[in-house]
């Protein structure tokens, strides 16, 4: 199904295939991926017919920073459980600064690849009137503990306003559907633009320099920010990303290939097949699967998932505070060398100690058909979704 939200069209010059690539959005599609699995479960982003990509392009409707609506009055921010880095903020105390709440939850690569140009907009905007807004809304329970988004905010060097919504009142107030979601609202306290999902700086930025200048602010920059990111924040390698988010909790599991099935709520012992079709996945050992997550009972337990993808992230978590769990990654077989992520080393060691997504491969040479597994070497781990890069 075509996810709901708007399609930001392209300024002249930006092609047809960029427009329909699209953001992604925490759980969802590209709009490029829906289209084409509406289409053909065989069509990728190489096949679409010329005819379809004419008709996505005449759907939308030209934008530009000058043809910006007046809508609705920002929701009020009451609901927050509590604030991070300031005191309680409202719409009202807000009039007269132009404010960009961002919705994020801080183990969503979508968000992590967003924060840098959010950063860097709070960091170059702020003397000229800009307020940036975090709203925290948890997607897993674990990040609903205010000391672990505290210690996030820490980690990824946050120190704009937060606005912890635990309870999900602020992004109910919005009418928000996505991680990550900005909102711009301008110095009247009128939400006049938004956009969900990452990329498309650019043009965010360029709401944010048109909002600044009708509220009267001096020497705004006109030009973009350069910012680079690393790690785990850094672009996605849209070309050749072919393989979709994976949840390993039962309420929303796709594409499991271990036999049987599926057990909810009571440890079974899973075995994972000689081989994988694509973009499928398995778990090996004794394992408990809940709606969010599955946690592992035994002494060893793998996962494996054959994937498409230069980037490999795991949203994991030691089911006990205070007990890390060493893991290994291999691919094909083999330890990754070179294609390591951030969070093991060469031989695919690392150590489970908290719970966040952690970058397990990001592959340095050309993009094929691969299969990741990751084995524990002791119990108690909490497993919660899959994500690509």
């Amino acid at each position: 199904m075509i996810r709901t939200g708007r399609l930001a069209c392209p300024d002249a010059g930006i092609g047809v295939l960029d427009v329909v690539r699209g953001p992604a959005y925490r759980g969802h599609p590209s709009f490029l991926e829906a289209m084409t699995m509406t289409l053909s479960p065989a069509a990728t982003p190489g096949n679409i017919p010329r005819r379809t990509l004419a008709v996505a392009a005449a759907a939308c409707v030209l934008w530009s920073p000058s043809r910006l609506h007046a809508a609705r009055a920002m929701p009020s921010l009451d609901g927050a459980v509590g604030w991070l880095n300031s005191s309680p903020l409202t719409a009202q105390a807000l009039r007269g600064k132009v404010v960009l709440v961002d919705f994020w939850t801080y183990s969503c690569i979508n968000w992590q690849r967003t924060l840098p140009h959010v950063r860097a907009w709070a960091d170059r905007y702020q003397d000229r009137g800009l307020v940036v807004i975090g709203v925290h809304t948890p997607e897993f329970s674990f990040e609903k503990d205010v000391d672990r988004v505290r210690q996030a905010a820490a980690q990824f060097r946050i120190d704009y306003p937060i606005a912890v919504d635990s309870r999900r009142a602020v992004w109910d107030a919005f009418g928000n559907r996505y991680w990550p979601a900005l909102y711009f609202v301008d110095a009247r306290g009128r939400i006049r633009h938004h956009h969900f999902g990452e990329g498309d700086f650019e043009r965010s930025e360029k709401v944010i320099q048109q909002l600044l200048m009708e509220a009267g602010a001096k020497d705004v920059p006109m030009d973009p920010v350069r910012v680079t990111g690393t790690g785990s924040q850094a672009p996605a390698d849209w070309a050749h990303l072919r393989t979709p988010e994976t949840y390993v909790g039962r309420d929303r599991a796709a594409n499991f290939a271990s036999a049987g099935g599926m057990v909810l709520g009571r440890t079974a012992r899973y075995a994972a097949p000689d081989r994988l079709r694509p973009d499928t996945w398995a778990l090996a050992g004794d394992w408990t699967v809940g709606r969010e997550a599955a946690l592992l009972d035994g002494a060893h337990g793998r996962i494996v998932h054959s994937f498409h993808a230069r980037d490999v992230h795991l949203v994991m978590g030691p089911a006990a505070p205070g007990k890390p769990v060493p893991f290994r990654v291999r691919l094909d077989g083999q330890p990754p060398g070179p294609a390591h992520g951030a969070d093991i080393d060469a031989q695919g060691r690392g150590v489970l100690a908290e719970h966040r997504l952690y970058q397990l491969v990001r592959q340095p040479g050309p993009i094929h058909d691969r299969v990741f597994e990751v084995e524990f070497e002791k119990p108690g781990i909490e497993a919660y979704a899959f994500t690509f890069g």
